[in-house]
C-alpha cells in the first residue's frame, strides 16, 4: 500500500477483512507509515527512497498531484500497479511497464470513522488479463464493482462532487445559517435524512420540491429579503433557484 491517508486506510482494512495479507505500508510521512503497518504486521518505508517488497499488486493510494510524478517510482517497474483516483487517467501508469489499472473507491471515506460504507469500485486495467486480476480484487471487496474508462470515471466524479461536497456543503451553509439566526441545525437533521433516503427510491429530478420549483414567487422574495443582511448566502440561495427554474423549465 503506497499511502497512508483515508483511501489506504479504509482499502487495507477491506483487504485485511477479505484475508489478503498487507506486506508493506510506504508513505511520505514515516509515523503513518509505521502506524498503519503495525495493525497488520506489515513492513514500512518512506517515499523519499523506498525499498518494496514483493507483492501481487502495489496500490497507489496517493493524491492526483502525485500521480502526475509517478516515473519516480522506478522500481514499480514491471510490477502489477493500480492507483486509486477518480479523474486520473489509467495511462499515468504507463511508465511502471505493461500492467497496470485503476481500483477507484467511489465513496468518501475516512480513517477515523468507527464503520465502513459501502463502496463501489470502479476498476481498469491495461490488458483484458489485467482487468481479470484488478476484477476479482475488487470484488473481493466490494459487491459493487463496475467496469469503468477514463471518460466514465471521471463523468463519476464528477458527479459525485454535485451528489456528495456540494451537498455536504449546503448542509455546511444551513448549519452556519442556523448559528448566525441562533436556530438548531439539529432540527434540519429529519429533513435532511428524509431527503437523502427518498434518493434511493425515486428520481431527485422528479421528487424535487420547495418555493422555485412552485413558481411562489412571494416566498422566495421574503426569504431574499430576509437574507440581505447574508448576502453571500442571498446570493447561493438565489443562483441555486434559478437553477432549479431552469433545470426544470419553469418561467
Amino acid at each position: 500500500m503506497i499511502g497512508s491517508g483515508n483511501t489506504a486506510t479504509v482499502m487495507c482494512v477491506l483487504l485485511n477483512e477479505a484475508g489478503h495479507e498487507i506486506v508493506q505500508v510506504i508513505s511520505r510521512n514515516e509515523i503513518n507509515a509505521r502506524i498503519l503497518a503495525k495493525k497488520y504486521n506489515a513492513q514500512f518505508d518512506t517515499l523519499m527512497a523506498p525499498q518494496y517488497a514483493d507483492a501481487d499488486i502495489y496500490i497507489i493510494a496517493l493524491n492526483d498531484v502525485a500521480l502526475d510524478h509517478v516515473e519516480k517510482y522506478t522500481a514499480l517497474k514491471n510490477k502489477l500497479v493500480v492507483h486509486t483516483a477518480g479523474s486520473v487517467s489509467i495511462n499515468s501508469l504507463k511508465v511502471c511497464g505493461p500492467n497496470y489499472g485503476v481500483l477507484y473507491p467511489l465513496q468518501s471515506v475516512s480513517k477515523e470513522s468507527s464503520y465502513i460504507p459501502e463502496i463501489p469500485f470502479l476498476v481498469d486495467g491495461s490488458n483484458p488479463e489485467i482487468l481479470h486480476r484488478i476484477i476479482g480484487l475488487a470484488k473481493s471487496i466490494s459487491g459493487n464493482v463496475i467496469e469503468a474508462n477514463d471518460t466514465e470515471r471521471l463523468n463519476y466524479h464528477i458527479a459525485a462532487v454535485f451528489a456528495s461536497n456540494f451537498a455536504n456543503h449546503m448542509f455546511a451553509l444551513a448549519e452556519l445559517y442556523c448559528n448566525a439566526e441562533r436556530l438548531d441545525f439539529k432540527t434540519l437533521l429529519p429533513l435532511i435524512k428524509e431527503v437523502t433516503a427518498r434518493a434511493h427510491f425515486h428520481s431527485p429530478f422528479l421528487t424535487q420540491t420547495g418555493p422555485a420549483i412552485r413558481d411562489d414567487i412571494f416566498t422566495l422574495n421574503r426569504h431574499l429579503q430576509a437574507l440581505a443582511s447574508h448576502p453571500e448566502l442571498k446570493y447561493v440561495y438565489l443562483k441555486m433557484s434559478e437553477s432549479i427554474i431552469k433545470v426544470h423549465g419553469k418561467k
